[in-house]
């Protein structure tokens, strides 16, 4: 780890006062992975990416997030960034932050583009975090309409939530449940042969608009549709969207749904991350009752 540390960090332009991790010691990182926790990627038997995960009260903070310059580029950083909120919420953390220095500004960027805000300014640079994803486990189907009518009840006209999990895993199951909860008109079926569908409010709520992306083969082809038209009075509901939809809005909802790999059982695992401001502490109703 002290390794990759000194490579990701010494590989940056230089600033002044230089990184304190360019100072780190053996000492230093055993010290914090016995009063924290540290996240590693493995490639063939070899550390090329990590980090350090400190957890105070509800709040983990990363520290020393390196990924070798020859496996830079890779999605690792966000690899870890994920698999350290995994971690935290397991432990308790309800929030992640970390601190990026002024010079970096690109830094902050791409932070951002992966969630994250900035929280407030510090003497080294910014304090960004983001709300750590919910996460359910779901038995039957009738679970998962419940879980999806509990989401409607905190959603507003505009908001964008970006569905994803294999075939079978439970996204229409949870649109059905989320159509419920909004009070629309007429079945919820998947839109797959359609593309889109929209459904009628019954009072003064907002409409679904549901989109299954499956057939469409890129962001491009989901622009096609125009949905842009009723993204402010509706709420957007996107099958398969990752990596098709996510232009729609900066601020969305991400749901990942895992299907158990035990053939056994029926278990789905449901990941609701929020990203941008208006998912701030939007999702705390949900999780208190995880």
């Amino acid at each position: 780890m002290l390794r990759v540390i000194h490579e990701a960090f010494a590989h940056r332009r230089h600033v002044d006062p230089p990184p304190a991790a360019l100072a780190d010691t053996v000492t230093d990182i055993e010290h914090a992975l016995e009063v924290g926790h540290g996240v590693c990627a493995v490639v063939d038997g070899e550390v090329v990416a990590c980090l350090l995960v400190e957890l105070h009260g509800p709040v983990a903070t990363l520290r020393r997030v390196s990924v070798s310059p020859g496996a830079a580029g890779g999605g690792l950083a966000r690899a870890l960034a994920e698999a350290a909120g995994e971690l935290a919420a397991t432990l308790g953390g309800r929030r992640v932050e970390l601190l990026t220095r002024r010079e970096f500004p690109e830094l902050v960027t791409w932070w951002q583009r992966h969630g994250f805000t900035v929280v407030r300014e510090e003497p080294d640079g910014y304090i960004l975090g983001r709300d750590l994803p919910v996460v359910v486990d779901i038995l039957t189907t009738e679970f998962m309409q419940e879980l999806g009518e509990r989401i409607a009840e905190v959603l507003r006209p505009g908001d964008v939530l970006v569905v994803d999990g294999e075939l079978g895993a439970g996204k229409t199951t949870l649109a059905q449940g989320l159509g419920r909860g909004l009070g629309i008109t007429g079945p919820v079926i998947s839109p797959t042969f359609v593309i889109s569908r929209v459904h009628r409010s019954l009072d003064a709520g907002p409409h679904l608009v549901h989109v299954d992306a499956y057939r469409l083969g890129d962001a491009a082809e989901l622009s096609d549709i125009d949905l842009d038209a009723s993204l402010a009075d509706s709420v957007t509901y996107i099958e398969w969207g990752r990596g098709k939809a996510e232009w729609l809005a900066e601020d969305r909802l991400e749901i990942d749904i895992l299907r158990s790999t035990d053939p056994t059982t029926e278990l789905r695992t449901v990941r609701l991350t929020g990203v941008g401001q208006r998912w701030e502490g939007a999702l705390e109703t949900l999780r208190e009752h995880t």
